[in-house]
């Protein structure tokens, strides 16, 4: 009986201790997360007095991004004059926000923000952090599509001249930038498909139920090519100003506001060299080069110059 009664004891007492092991590992989190904000505002800073800065590369570092993204974006808003009242970035794509192009902007420069994503399991995750009162955040579970968009962000109470648009999702990306008249960006992201090369100008169909594993096990087809987004933004009144380093990235400036060369689709096209191929288990198979576009051969595509349906 005594050892049954210690084992009780041991028992009851659990949930405080798991509960003081969340609270110590958040601790640790929160003081990572500290220095990391603290190293990427010395690198912005130092970037600041830099006179060798003539393109975006130049301008990367890594902070909460996946890749050098949050350089580049300090590099153009400390050299875009932005009101206060339009410090505003709207991100979505973001999964739970830990890595996210964003995260620094709000933490570095107190911008307020929306994101969203598909999975509420991520924007819960998001609502139940200190990022959710330490900063005006706000983050809302959605399945984006062209006919949503515009009412998704609306419900968030945005309107109008904002700093900051980054599209990320995988799959209609130029056909919901299309779709954008809530706000007027200043500054505008959106991730392309680099396997469509730079000079074809296509993306996927307009699906609103378009999800990237499902249309092809490849992982492969999805999104926008270079040239098709870069036509959108001069539509719309945009330069490109360049890519990330990675290939992943596009970066657009309203032309009112951009300090830097505006670039044709060729001359700022980055191939990216991500592996991220999959076969029809879903393993990755590490293609590379013109592999990549041979794996979705046969695959329609939408040809924003002619208006019409190919087929790779």
């Amino acid at each position: 009986m005594p050892a049954y009664s210690k084992l009780i004891g041991k028992l009851m007492g659990l949930p405080k201790t798991l509960l003081n092991m969340h609270y110590a590992f958040s601790r640790i989190e929160q003081r990572q997360q500290t220095q990391l904000a603290l190293s990427g505002r010395a690198l912005s800073d130092f970037n600041r007095t830099r006179t060798d800065i003539k393109t975006l590369h130049d301008a990367e570092f890594k902070v909460f991004s996946q890749f050098g993204d949050d350089g580049i974006i300090q590099h153009l808003v400390n050299n875009i004059e932005i009101p206060f009242e339009q410090q505003v970035f709207i991100e979505f794509g973001v999964e739970n926000y830990t890595e996210a192009n964003t995260r620094f902007l709000l933490i570095n420069n107190n911008w307020s923000g929306l994101i969203m994503d598909g999975s509420a399991k991520n924007m819960a995750h998001v609502q139940n952090s200190p990022l959710y009162h330490q900063y005006d955040l706000q983050a809302l579970n959605a399945f984006i599509t062209a006919e949503n968009i515009n009412s998704l962000i609306a419900s968030a109470g945005i309107s109008g001249e904002i700093g900051l648009l980054h599209i990320d999702i995988d799959g209609n990306d130029y056909w919901v930038w299309k779709a954008i008249k809530a706000v007027n960006p200043i500054i505008v992201i959106v991730e392309y498909n680099h396997i469509f090369g730079p000079d074809k100008p296509y993306t996927v169909p307009y699906d609103p139920a378009f999800y990237r594993t499902e249309k092809h096990h490849s992982n492969l087809y999805f999104g926008t090519s270079l040239l098709s987004i870069c036509d959108l933004a001069a539509e719309l009144g945009y330069d490109f100003v360049g890519c990330s380093l990675t290939g992943i990235n596009a970066y657009f400036v309203r032309k009112d506001k951009n300090f830097m060369p505006a670039l044709t689709a060729g001359q700022g096209f980055v191939d990216a060299r991500v592996r991220q191929s999959r076969n029809a288990e879903g393993r990755l198979t590490y293609l590379r080069g013109e592999d990549r576009l041979k794996a979705i051969k046969g695959m329609p595509v939408f040809n924003t110059r002619t208006g019409k349906t190919e087929t790779l």
